[in-house]
């Protein structure tokens, strides 16, 4: 089995205790680890897969708290820095009615934002691991260059790297500047996972059809295309294969897309040894792969909070049988 090494932000959420409330009326709030590559290393572990999360946190409480949610699911947390030079990073979340999301970030900086190139290992990619990582700490600050180095030892060993950009533009300065750092290390993934709330955005691209075949440049080969309510896609450059949703009553849509390719990226670890047997496989097994995955992200958003409603492989079967 591959391990799959998530690299970013790891940070608390803290989620209102009301929904349907703004921001600013919440009174009170559940504290819950978070951050999207460390929910994404969460879903592997709990299901069983081999998870590595590379990021750095505060020497403080909320550090502390992240560790001791994370370390009994199995992930591997040995290259998981610490520092006094910042916080660990917070965000303030208020609910809908339904279970959609509005964040305040306390992140200016935060200890993610300075992990360092020099704190990324060789050896941790020398197996041919997967990478995933996302586009929050694509920011101008160390933990960028950090990507690129995690990203080239990737390469280098012929791993998969995987990239979901997870637009959160409360973290830019400008949308402009979170658009072009998408587009930057966009070209430098195999597999992108993209909602159809992002598409438009990211692309600049109205027409579905032409936004989805505008993502195939430099090396990415499969996309991954989830759309709510509506299922998701596998897409590469010769098929699209579609997969329905799972109907829940939707508790918090946080993790919902980390918990899905998490979820995704646990499967792959297993099944495929490269990518080009990844764009080959089968379309029976492609389906068997996103229903588990979209029965996956259905039972994580049917809970509060992300990394503890991610379920078990043993759910995600009871799910999928029902």
């Amino acid at each position: 089995m591959k391990k799959v090494i998530s690299i970013g932000e790891a940070l608390i959420d803290f989620i209102p205790q009301q929904k349907g409330v703004a921001l600013k009326d919440v009174e009170g709030f559940l504290r819950v680890p978070g951050g999207a590559p460390l929910n994404v290393a969460a879903a592997v572990a709990k299901l069983g897969g081999k998870a590595q999360m590379l990021t750095k946190l505060g020497m403080d409480g909320f550090g502390d708290a992240i560790l001791e949610e994370v370390k009994p699911l199995g992930v591997d947390v040995s290259r998981v820095g610490r520092t006094n030079q910042a916080n660990t990073a917070l965000a303030f979340v208020s609910l809908k009615e339904d279970g959609e999301r509005d964040f305040s970030f306390y992140r200016n900086p935060s200890a993610d934002m300075l992990l360092s190139e020099d704190e990324i290992h060789e050896e941790d990619f020398e197996n041919g691991s997967i990478l995933h990582f996302c586009s929050v700490s694509l920011i101008d600050a160390p933990i960028k260059q950090a990507h690129k180095k995690a990203i080239e030892y990737a390469t280098k060993y012929n791993g998969i790297i995987s990239f979901d950009p997870n637009v959160r533009l409360p973290l830019w300065e400008s949308p402009e500047a979170c658009r072009q750092a998408i587009l930057e290390f966009l070209p430098l993934s195999n597999i992108v996972k993209i909602s159809d709330e992002e598409l438009e955005f990211i692309t600049g691209i109205k027409d579905e059809q032409e936004a989805l075949k505008s993502l195939f440049v430099g090396n990415v080969e499969v996309v991954i295309y989830t759309k709510g309510t509506n299922g998701s896609d596998f897409i590469t450059k010769e098929r699209k294969v579609t997969v329905p949703s799972f109907t829940v009553k939707a508790e918090d849509t946080t993790g919902a897309g980390d918990s899905y390719i998490g979820s995704f990226l646990y499967q792959v670890a297993q099944t495929v040894n490269t990518l080009e047997e990844l764009v080959q496989l089968d379309e029976v097994k492609v389906t068997e792969i996103m229903t588990f995955s979209a029965a996956t992200a259905a039972l994580t958003v049917s809970k509060k909070g992300a990394i503890a409603a991610l379920p078990t492989k043993e759910a995600v079967i009871e799910m999928m049988n029902r």
